[in-house]
This record gives C-alpha cells, structure tokens and sequence, in this order.
C-alpha cells in the first residue's frame, strides 16, 4: 500500500510539475508584464523632443527605456525600432509589442511609436507620448491612429 501511495504520488508529482515550455512561456509573459508596467511609470510625463526621462521623453525613449528596465536592448529611434524584432500582422498583435505610425506634415515625414498595452474586445491600447498630452493610453483602433500604422514588430518572441 505504501509503494503505490507513493507511485501515485510521483505520478501527481511529474503530471503536475510544469513542462519547459511551460516555464518559458510563463517568463516571457512576465517579461512583457514589466515592460508595460515600466512604461506605465511614464504616465503624465510630458512630451520633450530628444527627451529620456521623467522630466520629459519622447516616444522612442519611452519604448527604449521601458525596455531596458526589463532588460532588453533596443534602438534609439522610432525609425531604428521600426527594424527592429520580428514583424507582426494585425491579427496577431499582443501586449508588449510596438506599433509604428508614419506621419506626414506639409514639410517632412514622421515616425511615431507605441506600446500596445492591452488587446481586449473593446479596443486595442496603447501607451506612447503625445506632443500635446505627455504619456498617454490611447486606442489604435481610432482613426487617426490606425490609417497611419506602418508597422508592429514583437521585441520579446
């Protein structure tokens, strides 16, 4: 009686001990979780051109150190970002990843990024900073934001 308590034991044991990918999938998530929670940290800073703190930041910066606080290394630049990771389709997108916006002015063209944040059946957030309103959530799904997507690339795989 003792042999097979302890059989089914190890049985419960073995079945029940999460797999490696398992354990893999748990870390990315929780990788991505501190990036979003990093970047949340920015909320309410204002938009400063060239800026790289809490004091004021610009759009590449937040992804940049967002990043970096949980320990990835990414460009500078929404342009540099925009090449970097792996590409993804609308379809596809989840938390963490970066969308890219290519504005145009009268004068020159522009690139604007984003975190996505949440993807939920109401709407698809982000957070990015707003030359207007400093760190921001916003829904890509509004006009404005969606028509000028250039592209999401996925940084932790």
């Amino acid at each position: 009686m003792y042999r097979i308590g302890l059989l089914i034991l190890a049985f419960i044991v073995l079945t029940t001990a999460p797999s490696s990918a398992q354990k893999k999938k748990r870390k990315r998530a929780q990788s991505i979780q501190n990036v979003v929670d990093a970047a949340y940290t920015y909320t309410g800073t204002p938009y400063k051109y060239g800026g790289t703190s809490k004091t004021g930041i610009d759009c590449s910066a937040l992804m940049q150190n967002s990043y970096a606080q949980a320990g990835y290394k990414i460009p500078r630049t929404a342009k540099e970002q925009s090449k970097y990771g792996k590409k993804v389709s609308w379809n596809g997108i989840r938390q963490g990843d970066i969308v890219f916006f290519k504005f145009k002015n009268k004068r020159e063209k522009w690139y604007h990024s984003g975190m996505i944040t949440s993807v939920t059946p109401d709407g698809t957030y982000f957070i990015h900073t707003s030359s207007s309103r400093g760190v921001v959530i916003s829904d890509l799904n509004a006009d404005y934001y969606k028509k000028n997507i250039k592209s999401i690339r996925r940084v932790i795989k």
